[in-house]
């Protein structure tokens, strides 16, 4: 089928949907690595199962009567949680809310691209309206030198913490050198005092002999 009566049949099935005040209304593009599957998704929901139903009969309805199109498949009408209707090139889902956060499709279809009825319309015009964004080279070149005063800042942290690594170890080996010098000179002050106080006894045991 011509791409531009699918676009007609899918822009048909939207208004359907908005015309039952279907809730959160997505139309999905799929990639192309999905087109053998089918080409979009329309999404919504509906806030009770009457309301699903009729927005899915609303769809049929319109596409039956105004394009001469039935769907291929018709899946969850009595349920009405989920209904799907399977037109081959494009695919219904209608959804109450707990079963569509619950699938999430947008989700799992992110590589999807979301369109509003102008883009799917007229695409070109889409695709040529759609911003070129650019980063200018003023940009760049401030980021890069944010990138680089940060490596230095990082390297000088570094180097500092480096730095006082060995401050604070020349500062315990001096303390350990301090501590060892005067336990040291303590031990030889002992040592004269005891020797001076052995002398002392020596010469007052001859002292005593000499008196006898």
């Amino acid at each position: 089928m011509p791409t531009q009566d699918i676009r007609k049949q899918v822009a048909l099935a939207l208004e359907a949907v908005n015309n039952k005040k279907a809730d959160d209304v997505a139309l999905l593009q799929l990639p192309g690595e999905s087109s053998t599957f089918t080409d979009y998704f329309l999404i919504c929901s509906g806030s009770n199962p009457r309301q699903v139903q009729a927005i899915a009969d609303e769809v049929d309805e319109r596409l039956s009567k105004d394009m001469g199109v039935e769907p291929n498949a018709r899946e969850g009408y009595q349920t009405a949680e989920w209904i799907l209707l399977d037109y081959v090139d494009f695919v219904v889902h209608i959804f109450n809310a707990q079963r569509r956060a619950y699938y999430d499709l947008e989700r799992l279809w992110k590589s999807a691209h979301k369109l509003t009825a102008e883009e799917l319309m007229h695409p070109e015009a889409a695709v040529a309206a759609a911003p070129v964004l650019e980063v200018p080279a003023v940009k760049k070149r401030a980021k890069k030198a944010a990138k680089k005063k940060t490596t230095s800042v990082r390297a000088a942290a570094k180097q500092s913490a480096r730095g006082g690594t060995k401050t604070a170890g020349r500062k315990v080996a001096a303390k350990k050198t301090v501590a060892k010098k005067a336990g040291a000179k303590k031990a030889a002050v002992k040592k004269t005092s005891a020797k001076k106080s052995a002398v002392k006894k020596a010469s007052a045991k001859k002292a005593g002999a000499k008196r006898k």
